[in-house]
């Protein structure tokens, strides 16, 4: 039953659309109609600005910790119980209820997640997006790149052999969310930070 409500208060605290939010309340605008039409970010940074990105960034990552020490304030949890929690604050960013199920692509969420869980492979994670940034100018490309090496990383970090699978599953939902974005960058189409 404990599983169960760790679940469901952690897919509602992912689910709060802080960029839709932050457009509102600094811009004025729906950032679903917007640029992209993503909550995330990079859209908000593309469409608002760099202040309200940041917010955003700093937000979406932080909701997931919070979720995570949530659970391990209430209750007596099973390791399982944090890696359930991460994924469910995921899950809501990249499927909240209240948008139809239609949120951002996980990035901050995920890499806030791991950085708590575990915070040398969240940081090799998260400079694994920098490096890429600096060298593409492609947030997509980076955050497609970081999300493939995050499960190759705690397997050679000799981590539990349960963060792994964490990471293989959670870089497998970032993947997935990024798939429009990878077939333009195969295109040439997937526009750079200047």
């Amino acid at each position: 039953m404990d599983q169960y409500i760790i679940f469901l208060y952690s897919y509602l605290i992912g689910s709060i659309p802080f960029g839709l939010i932050i457009a509102r309340v600094f811009a004025g605008k729906d950032i679903r109609k917007e640029g992209s039409g993503n909550i995330g970010t990079t859209n908000v940074l593309r469409t608002v600005g760099k202040k309200s990105a940041l917010l955003t960034l700093l937000l979406d990552g932080i909701k997931g910790v919070i979720a995570i020490l949530i659970t391990q304030i209430l209750f007596k949890y099973h390791p399982y119980d944090v890696y359930l929690s991460g994924f469910a604050a995921i899950i809501g960013h990249m499927f909240p209820i209240w948008l139809k199920f239609k949120g951002g692509k996980g990035v901050a969420t995920s890499a806030f997640v791991l950085l708590y869980i575990n915070p040398i492979l969240g940081l090799t994670t998260i400079g694994t997006w920098i490096i890429v940034f600096y060298l593409s100018r492609i947030s997509s490309l980076s955050a497609i790149v970081a999300a493939a090496l995050s499960p190759v990383y705690a397997i050679t970090m000799f981590t539990s052999e349960d963060l792994p699978i964490f990471c293989f599953v959670i870089s497998s939902l970032v993947l997935v969310k990024h798939a429009s974005n990878f077939k333009r960058i195969i295109r040439g189409e997937e526009k750079p930070f200047k």
